[in-house]
């Protein structure tokens, strides 16, 4: 005889994520892995296109840079996991209201934020540390990617928005 108690009850209580919510927000967190992977080989040392001057004098690396560019990786990468609260039908910590207000906020900082970095990418400041145009070309390939995160987020976060209204209005 089956018993349904609250640890057998089923979790989730609205519709699941479309499969088209899900790529985007896997898409998201693997949008961030070229760019992290690229900054620990600049800590690691490795040639990624900066001399050694400018990785002493700009970035600070070796020195506290390291533990900047390792840091910021992990976090970049810790936050491009976000989206996939937005999917899941398992673990919500946060009431959906909540979550979706988070992730619009989230959104819009994105798309700030992105479009701030095309504004220094493109400055004379920005390109003039790198010392070759195939370092300025790898750079742009191993961050290109970034670009898309604004788009996928706000992407999924409608989605998430659109299937908790709808479970709001029944």
């Amino acid at each position: 005889m089956y018993v349904m108690t609250t640890a057998t009850a089923p979790l989730h209580t609205s519709d699941p994520a479309p499969v088209w919510a899900r790529r985007a927000a896997h898409a998201i967190a693997l949008c961030a892995v070229p760019s992290g992977l690229w900054r620990i080989a600049m800590a690691s040392g490795v040639y990624v296109g900066y001399s050694d001057q400018v990785l002493r004098d700009v970035f600070d690396i070796p020195g506290w840079g390291i533990a900047y560019v390792v840091g910021l990786s992990v976090i970049a990468e810790l936050a491009a996991l976000f989206p996939l609260l937005l999917v899941s039908d398992r673990w919500r910590p946060l009431r959906p209201r909540t979550l979706a207000a988070l992730a619009w906020t989230a959104s819009a900082v994105l798309v700030l934020v992105a479009l701030w970095q095309l504004v220094v990418a493109f400055t004379v400041d920005g390109q003039t540390y790198m010392s070759s145009s195939t370092a300025q070309t790898v750079w742009g390939f191993v961050f290109a990617p970034l670009f898309a995160i604004p788009a996928l987020m706000t992407a999924v976060t409608w989605s998430y928005t659109k299937r908790h209204r709808e479970r709001g209005q029944a």
